[in-house]
């Protein structure tokens, strides 16, 4: 497996070398375990997912409540070379078709789909006759009550336990306190799962105090 995710990692992404625990979450998804992963921004959750997407059988589904965000992951893994497509609500009735399809012929990695639409019929019918790799759970913070970015659509994330019982599942987010971790655990039935805390520094980024001017 170690060597499977590394040659990927360099192949498909051309990074030499993982960071942080990036590489344990991606043995222990890769291996068919639930996790919650905190990352700061810029510290690479996406490939926490997308690798073990990629090395699994099936399509990797990710909910993502940002139809921008993951127009934009999606063309920039199709210049990777990875199949990947989008389920959201700026597709025609023929893309959404050709999208569907090719997840029931298998053709693709990862399938990224707006939390409005998981639960739809359609969807669900979809997702039951297809061979699923694993469901990420991107901005899962959204599942917190208290929190600003409050998802309503974010609380049925919890029947995929129960529908999909042998899929993994990967909540990431880089905005949880102690308190909105335990929510989201609470609320997406991952009492059992694994917690990969990685803070909230970014060492991308520098501070800096100067005096201010009078003038």
């Amino acid at each position: 497996m170690s060597q499977t995710i590394h040659d990927v990692l360099r192949r498909v992404f051309g990074f030499p070398g993982f960071l942080g625990q990036q590489e344990a979450v991606i043995e222990h998804t890769v291996s068919g375990g639930d996790s919650l992963v905190l990352m700061p921004t810029g510290g690479g959750k996406s490939l926490c997912y997308q690798i073990p997407a990629i090395v699994r059988d099936g399509v990797g589904v990710v909910v993502s409540p940002l139809i921008a965000l993951m127009q934009d992951q999606v063309e920039a893994l199709r210049q990777t070379g990875v199949r990947a497509a989008c389920l959201n609500s700026t597709l025609s009735y023929r893309e959404a078709q050709e999208v569907e399809t090719a997840v029931k012929d298998g053709l693709l990695d990862l399938l990224y789909i707006a939390p409005e639409r998981l639960f739809g019929d359609r969807t669900l019918e979809l997702l039951a006759r297809a061979r699923l790799a694993l469901f990420a759970i991107d901005e899962a913070h959204c599942v917190s009550q208290w929190g600003h970015d409050f998802r309503p659509e974010y609380l049925q994330l919890s029947a995929l336990r129960e529908r999909f019982p042998d899929v993994p599942r990967i909540a990431l987010t880089a905005t949880a306190d102690e308190p909105t971790r335990r929510e989201i655990v609470r609320r997406l039935g991952l009492t059992r799962a694994p917690q990969f805390v990685s803070g909230f520094d970014r060492p991308n980024i520098r501070y800096a105090v100067v005096p201010k001017n009078r003038a």
